[in-house]
Order: C-alpha cells, then sequence, then structure tokens
C-alpha cells in the first residue's frame, strides 16, 4: 500500500512529466545516479554527491540541418548546424532544465539544474557531468560507438540537459545495452579519427572509445581555415551519419 510520502512523490514526478510535455521535450527519464557512482562527475566534488537522482530532459535536433552535414565542405551549412545546436537548443535545454529544477525547489527539494553545454576542464573536455551516461540510466538510449548517446527514436540527433536532486523519485527500470551491432560508419567517417570501436563500458575511461583532443584539433584547425572563433563543433559527421535515426 503506497504512503501519503510515496504518493506525493508520484504526483510530483508526474507534475514534472506534464511541465517537461508542455515544453515540448521529447524524451524525458528519470536515472539512479548511484550506478556509475563518480564515473559521472566530470570531477568528482563531493557537493554534487549528494544528488541521488537525475533528470534527463532530451531534444530532438532538427533533421533537415543534421543532414546538411553531408556536405561537410559547406561552410553555410556547417555553421547553421553549429548555431542550431549551440545558440536554440541548448538554450532551450537550459530553460527547460531551469523550470524543472523551480517545481522541485518549490515542493521543498534540492534541485540542481546542470548546464546543456559546459566545459570546466579544457584539457579533459568534460563538464561537470555526464549528460549521456545520465540519459542511459534513466533508459533513454545507449553509448555508441560514437561516444555518444544514442536513443531508439532519434539515433543521436538529440541534445540533452540534466537536473540534479536529492528528491527521491522513482527512476527507470530499463536501462539499454547498445543496438550498434557490428556497425562501424561513425568510427570509418570521423575525419579527426577519434573514435576506437570499442564497446562502452562504464569501469574503462573514455579514452578506451574516444579520443576528445584529436576531435578538438581537428575542429580547431577547420576553424582557423575559416577564420571564425565561435565554440562549438563544426563537424558532427558522428550524428549525421549514425543510422539510428537517419531517414534516408
Amino acid at each position: 500500500m503506497e504512503t501519503a510520502e510515496n504518493l506525493e512523490i508520484v504526483e510530483l514526478q508526474k507534475d514534472l512529466g506534464r511541465f517537461a510535455l508542455s515544453q515540448d521535450v521529447d524524451l524525458f527519464g528519470v536515472a539512479d545516479l548511484a550506478k556509475y557512482g563518480n564515473a559521472l562527475m566530470g570531477h568528482g566534488n563531493n557537493f554534487l554527491g549528494r544528488f541521488k537522482r537525475g533528470l534527463s530532459v532530451g531534444l530532438h535536433l532538427s533533421d533537415a540541418v543534421v543532414d546538411g552535414l553531408e556536405y561537410p565542405d559547406d561552410r553555410g551549412l556547417a555553421l547553421t548546424y553549429r548555431f542550431h545546436v549551440y545558440e536554440v537548443v541548448n538554450l532551450l535545454l537550459d530553460k527547460i532544465a531551469l523550470g524543472l529544477a523551480a517545481r522541485l525547489q518549490n515542493a521543498g527539494y534540492v534541485a540542481y539544474p546542470v548546464p546543456a553545454s559546459q566545459t570546466i576542464d579544457q584539457e579533459r573536455f568534460m563538464g561537470i557531468i555526464s549528460h549521456k551516461l545520465v540519459a542511459n540510466l534513466a533508459g533513454l538510449g545507449w553509448i555508441g560507438k560514437n561516444c555518444l548517446l544514442v536513443t531508439p527514436e532519434f539515433g543521436p540527433r538529440v541534445r540533452f540537459a540534466t537536473v540534479l536532486t536529492d528528491a527521491p523519485l522513482r527512476p527507470a527500470v530499463l536501462q539499454l545495452g547498445s543496438r550498434c551491432g557490428s556497425c562501424t560508419l561513425c568510427v570509418e567517417t570521423c575525419p579527426a579519427g577519434a573514435f576506437t570501436g570499442a564497446a562502452f563500458a562504464p569501469d574503462e575511461p573514455r579514452e578506451a572509445r574516444f579520443a576528445p583532443g584529436a576531435c578538438s584539433e581537428y575542429c580547431r584547425r577547420r576553424k582557423e581555415e575559416w577564420g571564425i572563433e565561435l565554440r562549438g563543433s563544426f563537424c558532427g559527421r558522428c550524428v549525421y551519419i549514425c543510422p539510428w535515426g537517419r531517414k534516408s
């Protein structure tokens, strides 16, 4: 039999889901953060360790914008992709995360909205938490060979934000395992040669699958050639080429 406290949590979780839906969120889930422990946190600060749950919210990128990456040397299409991701979708995600955090706070819980895109360690290319690991724990997708969160609905054509909280919300029961199979398109297509093709394993470092420095250096050289100084990736080939989410 449900206790009054449990019913209160159920209603709070329903309210959070309704709010996310009202904001046109495409993916929404609750993760139990205990499973991956310190692997989730970019810098291991004890402050973040108090949060046992994570809300994961995802927005589907415009397929037409991503499909423009079929032409990697087209400057206009590449800049449109960067603007769409970093100036439009990330801003929307941060606004939604703030709204979810406000609801949790108003209900008497602590909530910490994590920016959709923020690098705090320039040497390791890491934020304070891995959005894709939280989304994986929330049952929204799996970590692919492209080191991205791949969803059944949209493939890797999704951006995520996270809200950490101490509210005892009910986490996802199902955690999706890899469905990449023998596909290595992302590995073969990457112009930086940044992927090893290794499958995701939570007890292995990210470098076993992905060399972020190689990716960053490729994007830096590309921006230098084009004479631009804007932040963010101008590549996205691993997003475009993945069969999951492609319409053609």
